[in-house]
This record gives structure tokens, sequence and C-alpha cells, in this order.
């Protein structure tokens, strides 16, 4: 059975799976949410996290980790879930992703696992020493496209940029001009190129839709995620999100990159942490 979507949304609809079996889906990886050739990670993440919630008895994503075991590519894919823990707050599932060789055996591309719940149902008591990024105005920032006050355009040939409206913090996007700052920053204005507002799921496509952190550390090339968690705060309102990366730490080829995602009435509703491949090179 196909699950309901806004069938309107290119996101919606490329994350669209079908319930094949208790448990078990058909998706198809679009090729429209790649970055060279590899599927982007948090596009993944959306398609894994949108399964889950078929399988769990819980709305909303609130932690998801995934471990990505090899590349993904665009084509047919098979989600397989498991409910681990069903309680009155609280669900717990894990999700599987494979693909197929040309001999049919079946390749892992990634295993996630998930805790679920209802965000609509959390108490309001906020405590926070936490501030949203200061980013320009939108329309200062740059975009893959030029900005209206004749900034010039990011560079870039990737197919996920034409479903991003994303501007990025010029003080970060030094790599774009060939003039990396050598500070592990990345901070944009981030939203769905069809219009589409901000949910939970989608929030999972947010925490890794930006440039790697390491161009603007000088580096180039292909950063594959190892690991990715994110954490779902709150449900976000509607408007543009603010998106802040940051970088520590680069050793034996890896780095790790923290996000924070804030919503338009300034409230932090999602964070991450992933551990990246870096290639050592620029």
């Amino acid at each position: 059975m196909a699950l309901a979507t806004h069938r309107t949304s290119e996101f919606d609809r490329d994350t669209a799976v079908t319930r094949r079996a208790p448990g078990v889906y058909d998706a198809h990886l679009s090729a429209g949410w790649t970055i060279i050739q590899a599927v982007n990670g948090g596009y993944l993440l959306a398609l894994m996290g949108r399964a889950l919630g078929d399988a769990l008895p819980h709305p909303d994503p609130m932690s998801v980790t995934a471990h990505y075991l090899t590349a993904s590519v665009p084509g047919p894919a098979v989600i397989r879930t498991e409910v681990v823990r069903t309680g009155r707050t609280m669900s717990t599932g894990t999700a599987t992703l494979v693909q197929f060789a040309e001999d049919g055996s079946e390749v892992e591309r990634l295993r996630v696992l998930a805790a679920y719940g209802d965000l609509g149902a959390l108490p309001d008591d906020v405590r926070t020493t936490a501030k949203p990024p200061a980013i320009p105005p939108y329309e200062h920032c740059l975009g893959t496209d030029s900005a209206p006050d004749g900034r010039p355009a990011i560079p870039g040939s990737t197919a996920i940029a034409e479903r991003l409206a994303l501007r990025l913090d010029p003080a970060t996007a030094g790599w774009a001009v060939g003039a990396p700052s050598g500070k592990g920053e990345m901070r944009a204005w981030f939203g769905l190129a069809d219009g589409r507002e901000p949910d939970p799921l989608s929030l999972l496509l947010t925490v890794d839709a930006l440039p790697p952190t390491a161009f603007e550390m000088g580096l180039s090339g292909w950063v594959p995620t190892v690991e990715l968690t994110a954490h779902i705060r709150q449900r976000p309102a509607p408007g543009p999100l603010r998106v802040a990366i940051t970088t520590r730490n680069l050793a034996g080829g890896f780095l790790e990159e923290d996000a924070e995602v804030w919503d338009s009435e300034d409230r932090l509703v999602a964070q991450s942490r992933q551990l990246a491949r870096a290639v050592l090179q620029g």
C-alpha cells in the first residue's frame, strides 16, 4: 500500500514508500537528491524516517541514528523495519535499506536506530543558553542562482542543489570564490525550492543538506558520512530555517559536523552530529 504524501512536493514524492508487507517497504531513490552520483545522506535519513513513521505508533522522529555502510545510488530499494519497543510516550525501531547488485545479491546501504514520540505533547518549558546564528538577510546571502543584489552564484553541479532554496552566509562561502576562510563553519538560510514548509521529517534532510564544512577548511572533493545522529526538538514554524554547522576537529582523515537548525520563531528545532571522511587535498 502506497502511503499518503503531499504529492505537490518533490520531497514528499521522492521520499514516498510503499508497504509491501508488515515492516517491509519498497522505495525508489531519486536521482534528484544526489551529490555527484551518490544519494544525499539527509534525503536517505528522511526516507527511512517515513518508513519508520508508518511502522511505529508515535508520529514524530525524536532521535535518529544512521550508519552509512555503502554509497546508495539512484534506483529501487527495499526498507525493512522492526519495532524494538513500544511505550506510552515513545517507541523505538530499527530500519535497514538495501539495494541489489547486478547478480541480484543484496547490498545493505544503511542501518538506522530511531526513537519516535509526539512532539506536540511535549511540555512548553524551555531553558537554554543556545542562540540563533547571526546570518545576514536572505537577499544578501549567496545561492545557487545569483542574488538579487548581483552577488555571484555558488558554483556547483549537484542535482540536490536544484531541490533546495539555499542561501549561504558570505562569511562561510569563501570556498565558492577560491578563498576559504580555513574555519570549519557553514551557515545558511534553508528551505525547499518548491515552497514546502518544514516539518519534523524534512528536518532529517535539513541537518545534512548544506555544503560540507571541509570546503571552508580548504579541502575539496566528496565528504561521505560515516554516522549521523539527528535530534528533532520541536515541530518547526512555517518559514525559512537557519542552519549553522561547525567542525572543531579534523584528524586522521575524519571530521565531525555539529549542526543546529532554528525556525522562523527563533526556536532550536533540530540538532545533529555526524562523523564524515575528508579528502585530504586542497
